[in-house]
C-alpha cells in the first residue's frame, strides 16, 4: 500500500509505522489519521505481524493537530471573525467549535483508543518533541521510549485557549496524579524525556543515536511472545484502574484459566523443564 504522509515497512514480524510530515513536525492532519487508520488495518489483516513500532521523520515526533484550515470548507477565516457583528460573530464561533469537536470524534479520538486496545503490542519511539496531540498518541503505545533531546508538551490552555485532548487528560492523570497532570496542562512547560522517564510516564530514556535500535530491539522482544497472554494482560492492566483489589484477583483467575487452556502455557512449561527458550506458536 502507498501511503502519502507515513512510512510502512515490515522486517519479520515487526511493522515500522513512521509519521511522514516532516515539514509540518508531523501534524496530525486528515490525511495523516486516515492513513494511520489503515496501516493499522493492515496490520491486524497479517497474523504474522505481531509487534508494532510507531515513530516520526525528521525532528519531531508529532506538533498535535495540524491547524492549518481550522473550521473547515466554507467556515469564515479565523481572522476575519473578531470584525464580525454580534450574531454573525457567535454563528461562527459555534460553527468553529462544533468543527473541532467533530474532528475529534471523527478522526483522533478514535485512533487514540484503537491504538491502546489494539490487539498487536505497540512501541513508541519519541524521537523529539511530542506536543498537543502528539502526546496523547505516544502514550497510546504499549511501551514508550524516548530519545534524550525529546520532550513532551501540552500547549492547549496556555498558547490555544483549548483543553488537551487525545487522552491527554486521561493519560497525564493516570500516570502522574492530578497534581502534576495540573501543572502540565495548565503550565504548558515541556517535560523532559528524562523526567517523563523519571515520573513514570514513559519506560525509558536512551541517547539519540540508539533510539531506533532500541525501540526496534523491545518490538522484536514483544513479537517474540505469546499472543493470547499479551492481549489478556493489556485488558487486565486497562481494568485494573477502575476496579476493586477483589474485582481484579476474579478478572486475573479467569484470564488465568484461559491462558492455562492454550498451547501456549504448555510450551512456557515445557521449554522451563527442558531449560530452553519457549517458541510460540
Amino acid at each position: 500500500m502507498n501511503f502519502k504522509t507515513l512510512t510502512f515497512d515490515r522486517a519479520a514480524s515487526v511493522a515500522t509505522i513512521r509519521l511522514n510530515r516532516p515539514e509540518a513536525f508531523n501534524a496530525l492532519s486528515a490525511q495523516l489519521l486516515d492513513e494511520l487508520h489503515q496501516a493499522l488495518d493492515t496490520v491486524e489483516a497479517h497474523d504474522e505481524i505481531r509487534a508494532v513500532l510507531l515513530s516520526g521523520n525528521g525532528r519531531a515526533f508529532c506538533s498535535g493537530a495540524d491547524l492549518n484550515g481550522v473550521g473547515g470548507d466554507g467556515a469564515v477565516p479565523l481572522q476575519d471573525i473578531a470584525g464580525l457583528k454580534d450574531a454573525e460573530r457567535r454563528t461562527a464561533l459555534d460553527r468553529l467549535g462544533s468543527s473541532v469537536r467533530d474532528a475529534l470524534l471523527q478522526r483522533h479520538h478514535p485512533l487514540v483508543a484503537r491504538l491502546q486496545a489494539f490487539p498487536v503490542p505497540s512501541v513508541c519511539g519519541v524521537n523529539g518533541v511530542a506536543a498537543g496531540g502528539g502526546v496523547g498518541l505516544a502514550l497510546a503505545c504499549d511501551i514508550v521510549i524516548a530519545a534524550r533531546s525529546a520532550n513532551f508538551m501540552q500547549v492547549f490552555v496556555p498558547k490555544l485557549g483549548l483543553v488537551p485532548d487525545c487522552g491527554s487528560t486521561w493519560f497525564l492523570t493516570q500516570a502522574l496524579g492530578p497534581a502534576r497532570a495540573r501543572a502540565l496542562c495548565l503550565l504548558g512547560e515541556p517535560l523532559s524525556a528524562a523526567q517523563a522517564a523519571d515520573w513514570g510516564l514513559i519506560w525509558s530514556v536512551v541517547e539519540d543515536e540508539h533510539l531506533q535500535e532500541s525501540a526496534l530491539g523491545i518490538a522484536q522482544r514483544l513479537a517474540a511472545n505469546p499472543r493470547l497472554a499479551t492481549r489478556l494482560s493489556k485488558q487486565a492492566i486497562q481494568h485494573a484502574q477502575q476496579q476493586t483489589l477483589v474485582e481484579q484477583l476474579d478478572e486475573e483467575a479467569e484470564l488465568q484459566r484461559r491462558c492455562g487452556a492454550s498451547p501456549d502455557f504448555v510450551e512456557g512449561v515445557t521449554a522451563f523443564q527442558q531449560k530452553r527458550r519457549p517458541r510460540f506458536e
